[in-house]
């Protein structure tokens, strides 16, 4: 050990740093906990307190897949960004259905997710197998991936072009907000809009996200509880154990977000509502055992809501690596979306 090293001292400075840390003992104190911390959440993300805007749908095509159809749309969501995302059908529809909100991870972008190419990586086309069980699937391209990269055609040939992600993510650090923000922003603007189609059903909405579209995916159903299943694949676990303690993008981290509360308390604020978690017994980003600690800490959290856990919470320890499972999470959402 390097005892000249800043990081012990940042680790126990983040233990006292949590104003609020879940301490509740009962379902009404934890109710009061869940307001207050929300609203510190909510702040410290940054870019949510923006006035909303006309979100000036565009179609953009329709493409017959087989037993679904994929619609590509492109919305404003916010005066100066605009966000593209497809939304795929089943063609036996017949009814209102209820919808999930699709994440994908860091890649390519939305195209790894809903059919446009091979599913040969790490996200399986994930929103493909929801629309396949009978979901409206909306899947967004994420601030940052696919069509909402940066160019750097700007650049000198001897110049190193940044990634997306850790241009904007700096960016938003430099006005004291995060890129997570600037995401939860978008997601919220797109639900708002999502609600508005006369195809789905409005109070059955889940989401599903993998790796930082699992972080997308906690914190969008933190902040917003029109969302009302969850499913993380390849985000969970204690903040110092992955996120701090390994490398990860730039995009992972949101100032001040520890004195808000650590991995273990804002979880608490998905409480409540159903919620599994994937995780690979090989990840190497998210460890298993930091997982399970967390789990464990997650399961205490829902007992104190009066939480039914056999039904609520689950945790889907597969043999995989930082991947997407889908083994028992596709019937989770039915299950609790359908009935």
């Amino acid at each position: 050990m390097n005892y000249y090293s800043p990081i012990p001292e940042l680790k126990c400075l983040s233990h006292s740093a949590p104003r609020y840390p879940f301490e509740a003992k009962n379902k009404e104190e934890a109710l009061r906990w869940q307001i207050n911390c929300g609203k510190a959440l909510n702040e410290v993300v940054g870019f949510l307190d923006g006035p909303t805007v006309d979100p000036e749908p565009q179609f953009i095509e329709e493409i017959d897949c087989g037993t679904f159809v994929r619609s590509k749309m492109v919305i404003r969501t916010a005066k100066n960004a605009k966000m593209p995302f497809y939304l795929l059908k089943p063609k036996k529809q017949g009814k209102k259905l209820p919808v999930i909100l699709a994440y994908h991870g860091h890649g390519r972008g939305v195209s790894e997710i809903v059919g446009i190419h091979e599913p040969h990586d790490y996200q399986k086309n994930f929103a493909v197998e929801l629309c396949k069980r009978g979901f409206v699937v909306i899947a967004p391209e994420i601030s940052c991936f696919g069509e909402r990269q940066e160019d750097y055609s700007n650049l000198k040939p001897d110049q190193t072009a940044p990634s997306t992600c850790h241009q904007a993510a700096t960016w938003a650090i430099m006005l004291g907000k995060s890129i997570l923000g600037l995401r939860i922003r978008d997601s919220m603007r797109l639900l708002d809009y999502v609600l508005t189609l006369p195809e789905i059903m409005h109070d059955k909405i889940g989401v599903m996200g993998i790796s930082g579209g699992g972080m997308l995916a906690m914190f969008h159903s933190a902040l917003d509880f029109r969302i009302k299943a969850i499913v993380l694949s390849g985000y969970f676990g204690n903040f110092s154990d992955n996120i701090l303690g390994l490398h990860h993008c730039t995009c992972n981290f949101a100032p001040g977000i520890l004195t808000v509360g650590d991995f273990q308390d804002l979880i608490g604020l998905l409480a409540p509502r159903p919620l599994l978690v994937e995780a690979g017994h090989e990840d190497p980003i998210f460890p298993i055992d930091s997982v399970r600690s967390a789990f464990l800490r997650t399961q205490e959290i829902y007992e104190v809501f009066g939480c039914d856990l056999k039904s609520t919470l689950h945790l889907d320890e597969f043999p995989g690596k930082h991947e997407i499972s889908g083994r028992i999470s596709y019937d989770f959402l039915i299950q609790h979306l359908f009935k």
